[in-house]
């Protein structure tokens, strides 16, 4: 009967320890790959401790390059999907953890091993949660944490639980900011002992998360500022480690060599950038513009949308209700835009001009109907349904002026320094929004010429006879405004 006894506690020790251990398996660290060359050179020999290094460093570029683009980033808490294996295995160990807490709290006399782990694991937490002037905090914190007292109060019979949780509560009202301040609140309402650490802990992860974001507002500004050398020294160094002097990259050289002008390299760049804001869906997008694909996606749909804006309200003004009553073309337009401001793929574009039409059939009705005016006939209604109609067909007449209008605009403001100029005919209602999209594109393209520019040069001299020696070793800034902020959100 000892024997089994024994037997079992052994089992349940076993169990228990298995619950705390966080990590049960490890990698060889020193598995060797073989890296192909593309230069020619012999194949590299790399351990996984190499790998994790090289896409540490573009990991690293990326999101530095993200930070400078996006002034609205922030890092967000991570959560497996609740349907993954992963999900899954974390719900059951935190479980499995806190069961194993309130069970031996239950204990006659109670063991407290569990508890002692995880007042052990907070004191370990509070230094990430509290900026570095907060010293006595901290050494208060271990003060009171201190894992011999807590181990000899639970030896006697002594330790208080509750009051342990109840310090740590207080602790969190002075260390978060005010958007936790509520639920810090409902931590002192919650009876149970269990669910109260249990509360504490899944804070704490937040206030972790608002930690890492406070101290990515600061560095914000050096970040955005060194960035665009930050990303070529770490492309170059991947480039000479990795690459040698081997550039394959050949759905860059490809977008490249489609817009050739010439032998006049940044012309030819120029206009390869201009591809971007209607880029064919047949052609591989630019390997190194890859980092900012879904950007330039997302502005090639501003850039659309807009066109689309324009093209409707011409074809409204063709009603002498909208073109002769600016504040009638002007409300319309506001709602045009509403209407389109969702499409963002091909399947979504005929829906929306189709609810336009409908929403301009019935404006021009109800504007007719304030100045006790007829409304439309129905031959001038399925006029106008077969004009709208038609702008779902990019190339037919009225879509297919207002891109090039749009293309010109961009053109002269990609080149010019700071200013923005004048919107062309049939946007002059959508200022505010082409200004906007002028600004991102601008940016975004400068940016990556900045990083980049120096590479596209090398890519095109490989197929390009410079015609003067002034043209060879022309600055890769040539042709692209640059100078501008370096932070903008698509």
């Amino acid at each position: 009967m000892d024997a089994q006894e024994n037997s079992g506690q052994q089992q349940q020790a076993k169990d228990e320890h298995r619950i705390r251990t966080d990590s049960e398996s490890s990698v060889d660290s020193l598995t060797r790959f073989v890296l192909p060359s593309l230069d020619g050179s012999p194949p590299k020999i790399v351990t996984l401790d190499d790998m994790s290094s090289m896409f540490k460093d573009l990991q690293n570029m990326e999101l530095a390059h993200e930070i400078a683009l996006n002034p609205d980033f922030k890092l967000q808490q991570y959560e497996p999907p609740s349907n993954s294996l992963e999900g899954a295995i974390k719900r059951n160990v935190h479980k499995a953890f806190w069961e194993l807490l309130r069970e031996q709290l239950e204990r006659q006399p109670p063991s407290y091993d569990q508890a002692i782990g995880l007042l052990a694991e907070i004191k370990e937490t509070f230094p990430q949660l509290l900026s570095r002037n907060k010293e006595r905090i901290v050494a208060h914190i271990n003060e009171v944490l201190d894992e011999t007292v807590i181990q000899q109060q639970a030896e006697r019979g002594l330790l208080d639980f509750r009051a342990y949780a109840n310090f740590v509560i207080n602790i969190l009202s002075r260390s978060c900011c005010p958007a936790r301040d509520e639920a810090v609140a409902k931590l002192r309402e919650i009876e149970d002992v269990v669910d109260t650490f249990r509360s504490i802990f899944e804070l704490m992860s937040l206030m972790k998360l608002d930690m890492a974001n406070f101290m990515l507002t600061l560095a914000r500004k050096e970040i955005a500022a060194n960035s665009v050398e930050y990303e070529k020294q770490k492309f170059s160094k991947y480039m000479r480690e990795y690459m040698g002097n081997g550039y394959s990259f050949p759905a860059t050289e490809d977008w490249l060599q489609r817009h050739r002008a010439g032998s006049n390299v940044d012309e030819t760049i120029y206009n390869a950038y201009m591809q971007l804001i209607d880029y064919p869906a047949d052609k591989e997008f630019p390997e190194l513009l890859q980092i900012d694909k879904d950007r330039f996606s997302g502005l090639s749909w501003r850039a659309q949308r807009l066109i689309l804006c324009a093209s409707l309200i011409s074809i409204a003004q063709s009603t002498p209700i909208i073109s002769q009553r600016r504040e009638n073309r002007l409300e319309l337009s506001k709602q045009l835009d509403i209407i389109v401001q969702d499409v963002k793929n091909q399947e979504q574009v005929a829906t929306a001009i189709g609810s336009c039409y409908e929403q301009i059939r019935a404006f021009v009705n109800q504007a007719l109907a304030k100045e006790q005016l007829p409304a439309m006939s129905e031959a001038d209604q399925e006029a106008l349904k077969n004009q709208v109609l038609k702008l779902s067909n990019k190339a037919s007449p009225v879509p297919s002026l207002m891109a090039k209008r749009l293309d010109g605009y961009v053109r002269v403001a990609l080149r010019s320094n700071g200013s923005i100029p004048p919107p062309p005919a049939g946007f002059v209602d959508y200022q505010e929004e082409l200004v906007a999209f002028i600004a991102s594109f601008r940016r975004l393209v400068s940016y990556n010429h900045a990083v980049f520019g120096e590479h596209f040069h090398q890519i095109l001299n490989k197929t390009m006879q410079p015609q003067t020696e002034e043209a060879e070793t022309s600055p890769a800034g040539d042709g692209i405004a640059t100078g501008q902020a370096q932070t903008a959100k698509p």
